[in-house]
């Protein structure tokens, strides 16, 4: 299991650190897909980074919590173990798959360094290794293919070898942050079905990262929702889809098209998801809440509605 223990992370805002990520516990397990869902500024591509440390890089800091796998913190391992560990137990596919790959080196030189440093395949072997994962998400020619540069393909080729290069390593998990937000439709839908088949193929744990819904629906085993650096309802998919809790589960699920309706206008959330340390006291999202009242200002767990495993930190779940 790869676990997120009352993680809380700060960033670092005017020369001063201000937190953006609070009290957050996520778990991942083995052959299962966990979507982490919210709009853009509530938290989650942080969230996902710090799986592998990464936002350490841009001056985020711990405040609290623990990321465990396996039983064993993530915070406690030397750089060396955690090179092991990134693209080898716990792979990362990134948004942006033009800014991902490094553009002056070919494609074949960038799978081939990740085999390199997780596998101990002589140079051949590395070889038909990588021309294998190019097949397997479904790239034909991968002799030519190695000795292209990335801004020589497509978007939809590009995020495919991205897949293949989280592969490589042959991880336990799979960290996919928006994994389709660059591509056309019809190369989503095409992406999707790729993710989902080596997922349950591999028996990988995924954290995907999304803010569609159809996504979730299409891949999804549970679901966190996000606001504000914090989760604030928790269910399997099931739970999610057929009775949404949370005032901001609801207005996000209302947001999706539907084509059954008569009238073209999409349904908004009012306002916009609140920066790190201007977040309300009490539920964060009461600023934007139709049913907001004075008792929504004091604290609010997750836990305070509970229905088996599906939570939501919401004072006024059941009420009419």
């Amino acid at each position: 299991m790869l676990e997120i223990r009352n993680l809380s992370l700060s960033i670092p805002v005017g020369g001063e650190h201000i937190l953006a990520v609070s009290d957050l516990s996520i778990s991942l397990k083995a052959g299962k897909v966990l979507a982490l869902v919210g709009e853009s500024g509530c938290g989650k591509s942080l969230t996902a980074q710090s799986l592998l440390r990464l936002g350490e890089f841009q001056g985020v800091n711990k405040e609290a919590g623990d990321i465990l796998l396996h039983g064993q913190s993530l915070f406690d391992m030397s750089a060396k173990a955690l090179r092991k560990v990134r693209g080898g137990v716990v792979s990362m596919i990134f948004q942006e798959p033009m800014t991902a790959l490094n553009p002056v080196f070919t494609i074949g030189s960038q799978i081939l360094e990740v085999i390199g440093l997780h596998t101990d395949l002589d140079k051949s072997a590395a070889k038909q290794r990588a021309l294998s994962l190019l097949a397997d998400v479904g790239l034909q020619d991968g002799e030519t293919l190695m000795q292209q540069y990335p801004d020589s393909l497509s978007g939809g080729m590009r995020q495919r070898i991205l897949i293949a290069m989280a592969m490589a390593g042959e991880p336990e998990f799979i960290i996919a942050d928006e994994p389709t937000t660059a591509l056309d439709v019809s190369v989503q839908k095409r992406i999707i079905a790729l993710l989902r088949s080596l997922q349950r193929d591999k028996g990988l744990g995924m954290l995907l990262v999304t803010h569609d819904f159809g996504l979730v629906a299409e891949m999804a085993d549970e679901v966190a929702v996000m606001y504000a650096g914090e989760i604030v309802e928790y269910g399997s998919v099931t739970d999610i889809f057929d009775k949404p809790s949370h005032p901001y589960t609801q207005a996000l699920m209302n947001c999706r098209p539907e084509t059954t309706r008569d009238t073209h206008e999409l349904t908004v959330i009012p306002g916009n998801v609140p920066s790190p340390g201007s977040w309300a006291q009490g539920c964060r999202f009461t600023e934007r809440c139709s049913r907001a009242t004075q008792a929504c200002s004091s604290s609010v767990a997750l836990d305070v509605w509970a229905d088996g495993s599906h939570l939501a930190r919401c004072v006024r779940v059941g009420e009419p």
